[in-house]
This record gives C-alpha cells, structure tokens and sequence, in this order.
C-alpha cells in the first residue's frame, strides 16, 4: 500500500531519518495520505487518510455526530517512551463507523514498514496510556508516602514481573514533565484519580515553565 507524507516539524511516531519518511511516494502516487503536524484535507479517493495524535482523540479532527462518526480518515500514535527510540507498536485509532477497508489499508501501510499494529477506539489515550500512566502516578506516590525506594520498586517489577525496566525509571527516562502533560490531560477527560499528576511530575512541569501540547 503506497503512502504519501504531509509533515509540518519533527514528528514523534517518525523521527527525522526513519525509513518509514524515505519511503514515502508523492501524493499523486499515494493510495493512503499521511498528516504528521499538518491540518486534515478530507479526500474521499484515498483508501485513506491517517492523523498523528498526540493525547488527543481523533474527534478533535474530524468532529463528531453523536456515534455516527467515521469516515476514511483514522488516528495513530506510535509509542514512545519520552525521548527513547520508538517503539514498533502503533495504535490505530478508528470510530464508530469507520470503514472495515480503511482499517485495513491503515494496517496495511504500517505492517509493510515493519510494525506491529493495535486498533482502538477512538479515546484520548488510546490503549496505552490509559494503562500506564496510573501506574506511573502510583509509583511516585508511593515513593512520596515511603512506601519503598525507588530501587525497590524497580527491582521488583524487573525481577517478579519480567520487566525491561521499572515504572520510576521508565516515566523519568520518558520525563517527569512529559508524563505530567499526558496525565493531566487524561485526568481532565475522564476524572480519575489515577490519572491526577503525581506530585513529582507536578514539579517537573513546573519548573519547567510553560507546558507542550500533549
């Protein structure tokens, strides 16, 4: 399946030098167009349009009818942990009545290039966000209660759970200011507790200064 790139800055999903940018062909070539950073052009001849998000849902582009929502157009984000080198998952993000084909050209571009892919529906935070980042919150909560150090907790998850690493170490390789945006963003969607920014990422975003979009 042959994609096109529209590209405004460095994207996070495909940073500069990624084959997956230099294998791109021009639009007019293109079955399926790809928005990193750029504004949405709707075109009903693609199999497919496909919108780098943020902590965003994919609403926020198309706009919303109530549950009727779903046109060629379709999210993703591929996950990165903070400045890490990208992972090979990407979430593919379709609505309510997404069509079953430009499900399956999204796939199609991303598993040709390499990638292993997760289809979700259309939530700000998508799969894995809203699976970690309380994890992360609660980690550094109980290292302010005392709970366990930070060389504890990380330990433990590496050796009783099979971790690569553990929760403190990964959110503060990733960034305490980043996890802090990310969160607060979940938190203000969906009122959980366990989205609310721990008290360390508080910090860091403050002393920081003036936050980038999530």
């Amino acid at each position: 399946m042959r994609y096109a790139i529209q590209q405004a800055g460095e994207s996070r999903s495909f940073p500069t030098g990624d084959a997956f940018l230099t294998n791109a062909v021009a639009p007019e070539a293109a079955e399926v167009m790809i928005h990193l950073g750029t504004a949405l052009r709707a075109d009903d001849a693609r199999a497919a349009i496909l919108v780098e998000l943020g902590a965003e849902c994919l609403g926020v582009h198309t706009g919303e009818t109530l549950g009727g929502e779903g046109s060629n157009v379709l999210g993703f984000c591929r996950y990165r942990n903070g400045a890490d080198t990208p992972s090979d998952l990407v979430e593919i993000v379709r609505q309510k009545a997404t069509p079953e084909t430009a499900i399956a050209a999204a796939r199609a571009v991303f598993e040709s290039a390499g990638l292993q892919v997760a289809i979700c529906d259309d939530q700000a935070g998508r799969i894995i966000d809203r699976l970690v980042r309380p994890k992360y919150n609660a980690a550094l909560r109980f290292l302010d209660e005392g709970l366990a150090t930070q060389q504890d907790m990380d330990l433990t998850c590496r050796l009783g759970l099979g971790y690569r690493d553990g929760p403190i170490e990964r959110v503060v390789r990733g960034g305490l200011a980043e996890h802090y945006d990310i969160s607060k963003a979940l938190f203000e969607i969906y009122g959980s507790q366990g989205y609310a920014p721990a008290r360390r990422a508080t910090v860091a975003a403050r002393r920081r200064g003036p936050a980038s979009n999530a």
